[in-house]
């Protein structure tokens, strides 16, 4: 008996160590508790920390399910299993109804919990806000990028582009934003479908062609640069259709701004404030494209 009990807690200890060790394997840097639990290590914006918020909560509460599962799994193991010498069959039970009530009442608590803060953290990452500090036109297109600067939102009929950046076969388009402040994506294709998406945010929005517009807000709290990569399926180059996000403070964001409407290019406008003139996070491919493709340039 005592033997079988020890091989019974060897195989437990071992099945426990084995999900820690795997768990431990993420493609991210460990900068937060048990790596994030294959959480990148970032969370620039106040959205991206709220989901991160509720996937650490999720992960917790999924261990705590699972514990308590393979805990009774290894006690019917262990205390209920035939011993030598048994010639009776151990005595069956059909119905247990406070266990039945258990098993059906804790998981729906557990999905209406989900539910609950699933539909607050959406709420807030879908929220528009009636005048956002900033506004960007994305228009994405086979395969590239351009960065539209606006003066007002889409919604706003005295809204103009005040500056531009667009994409090319030998340069990654920088979409320069303001650290703090609120700023409004709005995205149109003159294609296919594309997907915007900023694997540091934590965040994804298709890209549709057409009149419909696909428009999001985003605060981001620090100042860095993040690669953005389309995410949908578009075609031969979809693979090469990167981008990056470059977050400066609103002062060098003013900056660059006036040295755009200057005439100078992004990177000559990046160079004025002080910053890396061309991308930091991703590196351009030799690819041909349809010049027919292209949308008519106003320069880098």
């Amino acid at each position: 008996m005592a033997k079988g009990r020890s091989r019974a807690l060897g195989l437990s200890a071992l099945a426990v160590g084995a999900l820690a060790f795997l768990s431990g394997c993420d493609a991210y840097d460990v900068g937060k508790p048990f790596g994030g639990f294959g959480w990148p290590d970032k969370t620039p914006t106040p959205q991206s920390q709220q989901m991160y918020e509720m996937w650490i909560w999720s992960v917790v509460a999924a261990f705590f399910v699972g514990f308590f599962v393979w805990g009774l799994i290894f006690w019917c193991i262990i205390v209920y299993r035939k011993r030598k010498g048994d010639t009776e069959l151990p005595v069956q039970t059909r119905f247990n109804l406070p266990i039945e009530v258990l098993y059906s009442v804790l998981p729906f608590l557990v999905i209406a919990v989900l539910f609950y803060y699933t539909a607050v953290i959406q709420t807030n990452v879908n929220k528009l806000s009636p005048n956002p500090d900033v506004t960007v036109e994305v228009v994405a297109f086979k395969w590239e990028w351009q960065f539209n600067y606006k003066s007002a939102p889409d919604t706003d009929s005295s809204a103009a582009t005040i500056a531009t950046t667009t994409g090319a076969s030998d340069y990654v388009p920088v979409l320069v934003v303001p650290t703090g402040k609120t700023i409004r994506i709005e995205e149109t294709s003159k294609d296919v479908i594309h997907s915007f998406w900023v694997p540091d945010l934590l965040f994804k929005r298709d890209v549709f062609p057409g009149n419909v517009r696909n428009v999001f807000e985003v605060t981001i709290d620090e100042p860095g640069s993040y690669v953005g990569r389309c995410a949908e399926l578009c075609g031969t180059y979809h693979s090469m259709m990167n981008f990056e996000v470059r977050a400066v403070s609103p002062e060098d964001y003013q900056k660059f701004l006036d040295a755009k409407k200057a005439g100078k290019t992004t990177p000559e406008a990046l160079t004025a404030i002080g910053s890396d003139p061309y991308s930091t996070t991703t590196s351009p491919f030799n690819m041909k494209k349809d010049a027919q493709q292209v949308p008519v340039s106003t320069g880098n």
